[in-house]
């Protein structure tokens, strides 16, 4: 009955439309008027005022200084000139979550480190703390305040904990354990744009952080991601990375490194700079649309996966947690019969065919939530 129920319910809020999407973007007159003032202008590649002030907009938002923010073509590359600016490459290992979207630990395979994976908690699906300690201990030791694996003697140089769904983690005493172990914190906030705990905006915690515009994401640039840096020092840094590492100078193509073209096209920052700009608004959309949803399944055995008290979340992807796998094949089915475009959660990491080699430590909750996870219509607008 539930599915029945459900159908009603999804087909009510999006107006009975033949095919409901999982998430689409939201625009209005803005996007045509900055796009089209680009267009106008020839600067539609990777030079432009629109990408400038895009960054500024997102410093803005998240209430760090003016210049730590640097604008990429998507959220991987960002999070691969981040890792390659804290000198990740062959050899090291960086922890994640084996409960994420796969460009995690592609990322940290195309600098050749490898991923290694912990547990995420029941409730935020955010990575655990304690599955991070008990790995810690299990498997690492420190020598001259750094981390390395017991038996290869690997350099554990980073961790990428990602805010899973817009919810929040606990993120600040994750940060503790980093600084203990003397190990780089990279928040993977992909999807948190706008998100806070104890009202500090997620993606401001660690040394580095980074941010994705997919054209699914909460707000888009079409393809595009930031990295918020913790130092001016690491701006600067990542700056020069992500511009191929060209010297500045008027005329003269002069490198000093092994770089990336990754800078965002002024095009695209000019549809972030319109999308931006009605974030509060999109997020109190979203907001009010999750609250249907919990009211919607507070009688139902099914769990809607909310905030802590701490933390205001974006609700990016509202998502359920259904009594089996077979419960969620069934709504599956269903919903999508019923042309509600309803999705399961990521195939865990540590399943895929690159990643089973990789170390990790137990996954309970990882391989109980992969089967368990749906994911229902979010678009605040069709």
């Amino acid at each position: 009955m539930i599915d029945k129920n459900l159908i009603k319910f999804i087909k009510k809020i999006y107006r009975d439309e033949r095919v409901i999407p999982l998430h689409v973007p939201y625009f209005n007159e803005k996007e045509n008027e900055y796009v089209s003032d680009t267009i106008k202008s020839t600067f539609v590649s990777s030079v432009g005022q629109y990408v400038n002030d895009f960054e500024d907009k997102i410093a803005e938002c998240l209430n760090v200084p003016s210049g730590r923010v640097i604008c990429t073509v998507n959220g991987t590359s960002a999070l691969t000139a981040v890792l390659t600016s804290f000198g990740v490459g062959y050899g090291d290992i960086v922890i994640t979550q084996s409960l994420s979207f796969v460009a995690t630990s592609n990322a940290i395979a195309s600098v050749g480190a490898t991923p290694a994976f912990v547990d995420v908690n029941a409730g935020d699906m955010g990575l655990s703390l304690d599955s991070l300690i008990g790995f810690l201990h299990k498997y690492c030791v420190m020598k001259d305040g750094r981390t390395f694996l017991k038996e290869s003697n690997k350099p554990v140089k980073a961790l990428v904990p990602m805010h899973t769904f817009g919810l929040v983690t606990n993120i600040d005493e994750i940060k503790n354990l980093c600084t203990e172990w003397g190990i780089f914190l990279i928040e993977d906030a992909a999807e948190s744009l706008g998100s806070t705990l104890n009202g500090q905006h997620a993606g401001t915690f660690g040394d580095a952080a980074i941010i994705s515009f997919n054209g699914n994401k909460i707000i888009t640039t079409g393809g595009g991601g930031a990295i918020v840096c913790g130092t001016d020092e690491l701006a600067r840094k990542v700056r020069h990375i992500t511009t191929t590492g060209k010297r500045p100078h008027k005329w003269e193509y002069y490198h000093d490194e092994f770089a990336y073209n990754f800078r965002l096209p002024n095009l695209n920052a000019a549809l972030g700079c319109a999308q931006i700009e009605k974030l509060e608004e999109l997020i109190l959309m979203k907001r009010n649309l999750a609250k249907g949803y919990q009211q919607f399944f507070a009688n139902t055995e099914l769990v809607f996966k909310s905030e802590s008290d701490t933390c205001v979340s974006n609700y990016w992807l509202n998502t359920v947690e259904c009594q089996s796998f077979e419960q969620r094949e069934s709504l599956l089915i269903a919903l999508n019969d019923a042309g509600i475009l309803a999705r399961p959660v990521w195939q865990p990491l540590h399943t895929l065919p690159m990643y089973k080699h990789c170390i990790s430590a137990e996954l309970p909750n990882t391989e109980h939530l992969g089967m368990v996870l749906l994911n229902l219509p979010s678009s605040v607008s069709l």
